[in-house]
């Protein structure tokens, strides 16, 4: 069962995607938080598996808290569904820590299979977010231009599961290796191609090793 806590201040948006997740099987909404402070507070008190973020709300918003929870539980998959499709959200959010980035008009069906693909540590971008994200990356990272040989296995290693949006600390235990090890690697892979860091790397292990 994967355990969810639903962030949003529009009670009535937040209590029928409620309703609409509890119809799946393997889901459980286990909290609702009006604002991001209820997510954090909620979040510490009830430790979901995935936590649905929206962006702009009062008191605290989606962005602020996705830090705030990512950077105390990183293990805790932030899913980000909002109206908002504006570039500053979408980077800020996934620089913040989120791994997904839906729109609210997003079918709940499709909704649902995206916290699962969350759930298993895999970014889920919606189809009108995913073009802008990848068109921030530089030319020269394309498929046929990258020169692989350039990695060693065990930085392919760890970019696979960097794409599969695992922090430092979950790579290092999967590979049986020290966490300073795990940074010296993702230098070395941040210079080979060209970005200035982890959240850029996973988007471009994600398109290219993962598909």
């Amino acid at each position: 069962m994967i355990r969810l806590l639903l962030t949003d201040d529009q009670p009535i948006f937040r209590q029928g995607l409620a309703s609409l997740l509890s119809l799946e099987e393997d889901l459980e909404v286990v909290g609702e938080a009006n604002h991001g402070q209820d997510a954090i507070a909620l979040t510490h008190r009830l430790q979901p598996d995935v936590v649905l973020m929206d962006v702009r709300m009062p008191i605290c918003d989606g962005v602020q808290a996705t830090q705030e929870i990512h950077a105390r539980y990183p293990w805790i998959r932030i899913l980000v569904l909002t109206t908002f499709d504006d570039d500053e959200y979408v980077f800020q959010s996934l620089q913040a820590g989120a791994l997904g980035y839906l729109l609210k008009s997003t079918p709940a069906p499709e909704v649902a299979a995206a916290i699962r693909h969350l759930h298993q540590g895999y970014s889920q971008l919606g189809p009108t977010i995913a073009p802008k994200v990848f068109s921030h990356l530089d030319p020269h990272m394309g498929h046929e231009q990258t020169d692989y040989n350039q990695f060693s296995e065990r930085e392919l290693e760890i970019l696979r599961l960097l794409g599969q949006g695992q922090s430092n600390r979950e790579i290092a235990a999967a590979l049986n290796l020290t966490e300073g090890t795990i940074k010296n690697h993702m230098t070395n892979i941040f210079c080979v191609l060209d970005v200035r860091d982890r959240t850029q790397a996973a988007l471009w292990a994600h398109q290219y090793l993962l598909t």
